[in-house]
């Protein structure tokens, strides 16, 4: 159960907080009731969509301690993995909502104006948060941000309404690519209805794989193959290519990765740290033998980490390394200073780059953006994976040549290229300052698409360095 999303207020100027209730165990109708209602009502909850066994409801609640307990087709249930007591009415769930100040007990923690991203604050950090930070600091927030995640599952990433799309295995490659396009998305299921089952997924990295393919003087595809060529046979020649080059890059996953809605965010976090995949599918099957699956979601580190902000926005004393400098702690890849000879380059490009060298970096050094910057490295832009599917605009892919094309180009194309749902809208990129705190990097890298934020110097915008989703999440579970 989450605490919910801004906080606000009621007539008499007292801070209301919203927070998610979830009642995961199934039923035919489930209420809530609680202290906070002085135990005299119910309030109804509804079956998530997509999740008919999970029922939620949002409801303010003022700083301070509550009480609840759910009312289940008839019978009065607790939920066992939630912090209980037994009081005046039985065993009973507890929530703690904190006032801003407070600091919030490790047992008892909650369930808990728009700036341009391109802006980088000037104003100096506080004293207080430079000074170092203490292995018993970073221990303790570790664990609580393990015990926060261990106690929430998938299905709480799941939003109240929306849409995933999956392709079947069978679609032509150049279709697929343009439904990619027209929806907004970088990512979808593949379905294989012979199977009966999600076999995989197709992305934009599955597109930038063609295109070089295609750009490549050896090639077996041509750009006509593509209006016959589907995902399936595209597929199976990716797997004899990575299996040839295995020394060169990622192993090649033969499986689909995916999750259960009932599974830990710690352990969906996990699997796509170990499958060094962007987003899993969270599927639900009510057949022991996982026939007739549903598509429920696609989770990904971001959506994890925008839970944990948000659980944490009112208590982030509770977290001591949130306001902690991100330069005080072992996170990301940095610029090496002068004279060290140590430390992993930062792929860097300057905006007449060909577009070819930089999908060559995305492919090689297995990153998910290039900061584009200038003579002085400072940053101008930036060039990510998902903006490759603008290509399939009036198959711009096969008008241009990826070697006389520059990334100046490739990125104004994509600005021209709006998609019709807005996927290339918004902030391009996602910066900080190294002495800003680690919650803000964290808010940054929460956004969805977000994948990696920058770090510059102030006033220059010189490049200093990066922190991905990656980085975070190997930092904050150790």
């Amino acid at each position: 159960m989450f605490g919910g999303m801004n906080s606000g207020t009621n007539k008499l100027g007292t801070v209301m907080v919203p927070t998610r209730f979830v009642w995961p165990y199934g039923g035919r109708r489930v209420l809530l009731s609680g202290s906070f209602i002085r135990w005299q009502d119910h309030i109804s909850m509804s079956p998530m969509e997509g999740c008919p066994t999970v029922f939620q409801v949002i409801y303010n609640l003022t700083p301070g301690y509550h009480q609840y307990k759910f009312y289940v087709d008839g019978e009065w249930r607790h939920d066992e993995h939630q912090p209980y007591v037994t009081g005046n009415y039985g065993v009973v769930n507890t929530i703690f909502i904190p006032r801003e100040s407070d600091t919030v007990p490790a047992i008892l923690s909650p369930h808990t104006a728009d700036r341009s991203h391109m802006e980088v604050d000037g104003d100096p950090f506080p004293a207080e948060a430079m000074s170092s930070t203490s292995q018993a600091e970073m221990d303790l927030s570790r664990n609580r941000v393990s015990v926060f995640l261990s106690s929430h599952a998938a299905y709480e990433l799941l939003p109240e309404s929306g849409k995933v799309i999956a392709l079947d295995i069978d679609l032509p490659v150049k279709q697929a690519f343009h439904i990619l396009y027209e929806q907004g998305i970088s990512v979808a299921p593949l379905w294989d209805i012979c199977k009966g089952q999600f076999v995989g997924v197709l992305s934009a990295s599955d597109f930038i794989l063609i295109l070089r393919e295609l750009g490549s003087h050896g090639s077996n595809l041509t750009e006509e193959e593509l209006e016959t060529h589907t995902i399936s046979a595209w597929k199976e020649g990716k797997t004899h290519l990575n299996r040839e080059n295995v020394g060169n890059s990622r192993s090649y996953l033969s499986h689909l990765v995916h999750v259960g809605p009932y599974d830990s965010l710690k352990d969906v976090a996990l699997k796509l740290l170990q499958s060094k995949v962007s987003t899993v599918p969270v599927i639900h099957s009510s057949s022991e033998d996982g026939s007739y699956p549903q598509l429920l979601h696609l989770a990904s580190l971001s959506g994890i980490l925008k839970c944990i902000c948000r659980h944490f926005k009112h208590s982030s004393s509770s977290l001591p390394i949130l306001q902690k400098p991100i330069c005080s702690f072992p996170l990301g890849t940095w610029v090496p200073k002068i004279g060290e000879s140590n430390g992993k380059p930062i792929a860097m490009l300057r905006p007449n780059a060909s577009l070819s060298d930089a999908l060559s970096i995305l492919v090689q050094a297995d990153v998910s953006s290039i900061p584009i910057v200038d003579d002085n490295d400072s940053l101008v832009d930036i060039y990510s994976r998902s903006d490759i599917t603008a290509l399939a605009k009036d198959r711009a892919y096969a008008l241009v040549r990826l070697d006389d094309l520059s990334i100046h180009q490739a990125i104004q194309l994509g600005q021209d290229a709006v998609s019709p749902h807005g996927f290339f809208n918004g902030q391009r990129c996602q910066m900080c300052l190294r002495s800003d705190p680690l919650h803000k990097v964290m808010e940054r890298l929460s956004i969805p698409g977000a994948r990696r934020v920058v770090i510059v110097e102030a006033g220059s915008k010189r490049v200093e360095g990066i922190i991905s989703l990656s980085d975070v999440f190997r930092f904050l579970l150790g």
